[in-house]
């Protein structure tokens, strides 16, 4: 993947920018800016060279229809203001574009096109579609990473039609994501947490060939303390998983990779309810376990000072109620601490979330907001928006 940062003439360019400005909308008003905000590096960068950017993404699961509350309108006024600059956005059908319409007026500088999931021909990766889009531009840049998992027209058959380029943010998310899975400096950690382990095995088993260090938190870990024969009450755990929790622990042996769990606990009775710390032969029957305890923390704690490489995904506990935010709040802090001594990688929604609810995102290394497209890289799967750049 060559970097768009790598072109030198690009002035009067007509530049087809694929963005991911999938942010979420209340009555049409945006109420989180974080992935918009990501992408201003790119185009700051773009307009500095005096290119025409044309602006593809998307909003929502339109399913291929128009649907007024799911229009961009909101992003490009948000963008005109994040910019600078007026940001005209095109209802025009697709099929009907030309140049002119594009760039009507000599000035402008940067146009967004309207959802682009308003058209099925995308998310059925059209190849009269894919072309009719590439022949917009002269030069494609992919800056969605967080879209890059999908096999769509705007993201990867695109890329056959027209000269095509990684973005800013998805060459530092490339990088940040190399850098914990074939660049790795060692001893290397994931934290990993989630309500169901059957959702991370890919990751897990993808990872303990090249990990020294696993631990298993929040939701995920009842069914390890279940497996073990320990009770956990009224806890949250999947059933009849224990041949893929026995091929963990068989496949970390083999590969001389660390399985860590919690060996004490935060419960309540309920999910809003109070938070009381309790060793795991302690739990009664109406328990939930809702966060880890003081001494699993602290074995948290050892583990992260002796890695030099970290990924985090997946709170520690139930970090929604305050009670319950401890373990998560603490991991947090003390990976920040250890400064330029570890390089760290934060990802998936809620880890995010908890980050961003202590106000510390930009004390790690990297910070994804990529979801399914982040987790299918760590599952080793091939991107088809990251393929398509090759």
């Amino acid at each position: 993947m060559i970097s768009i940062e790598k072109l030198e003439n690009i002035k009067n360019k007509k530049i087809l920018l694929r963005l991911d400005l999938n942010v979420p909308l209340k009555n049409t008003v945006i109420t989180d800016t974080n992935r918009i905000d990501k992408i201003i590096p790119t185009l700051n960068f773009l307009l500095k060279k005096k290119a025409k950017i044309i602006i593809i993404s998307h909003v929502g699961r339109p399913d291929g229809k128009i649907i007024k509350e799911l229009s961009l309108e909101p992003i490009s006024l948000c963008l005109k203001e994040k910019i600078k600059k007026n940001v005209k956005l095109i209802r025009d059908n697709i099929f009907d574009l030309n140049e002119k319409k594009i760039f009507c007026n000599p000035s402008d500088e940067v146009v967004l096109l309207e959802n682009i999931r308003f058209y099925p021909e995308e998310e059925s990766n059209d190849e009269k579609f894919s072309e009719k889009l590439a022949s917009l531009g002269e030069i494609y840049v992919n800056d969605a990473f967080s879209c890059s998992h999908r096999d769509h027209a705007s993201i990867s058959k695109i890329t056959k039609y027209i000269p095509s380029y990684g973005g800013i943010q998805i060459y530092s998310e490339v990088n940040a994501l190399n850098k914990i899975t074939k660049e790795i400096k060692k001893p290397v950690t994931c934290i990993i947490g989630g309500s169901k382990i059957s959702s991370k095995i890919n990751i897990i088993k993808n990872l303990i060939p090249i990990f020294n260090n696993i631990i298993i938190v929040g939701a995920m870990a009842n069914n390890i303390l279940k497996y073990k024969g320990f009770k956990i009450g009224n806890s949250i755990y999947e059933k009849n998983l224990n041949f893929i929790i026995d091929d963990i622990f068989s496949f970390a042996k083999n590969n001389n990779c660390k399985i860590s769990f919690p060996i004490d606990v935060r419960v309540g009775k309920e999910l809003n309810g109070n938070s009381t710390e309790k060793e795991i032969l302690e739990i009664e029957n109406d328990d939930m376990i809702l966060d880890v305890g003081s001494k699993s923390l602290n074995n948290i704690k050892k583990i992260i000072d002796d890695s030099s490489t970290i990924l985090w995904n997946g709170p520690l506990g139930y970090f929604e109620n305050k009670n319950f935010l401890h373990g998560s709040s603490e991991v947090a802090k003390y990976i920040t601490r250890r400064g330029n001594k570890i390089f760290s990688v934060v990802g998936g929604g809620d880890t995010v979330a908890v980050i961003n609810l202590l106000n510390i995102k930009n004390k790690f290394n990297f910070v994804s907001t990529a979801g399914g497209a982040f987790l299918e890289y760590l599952e080793g799967k091939v991107l088809p928006g990251i393929k398509a750049l090759n």
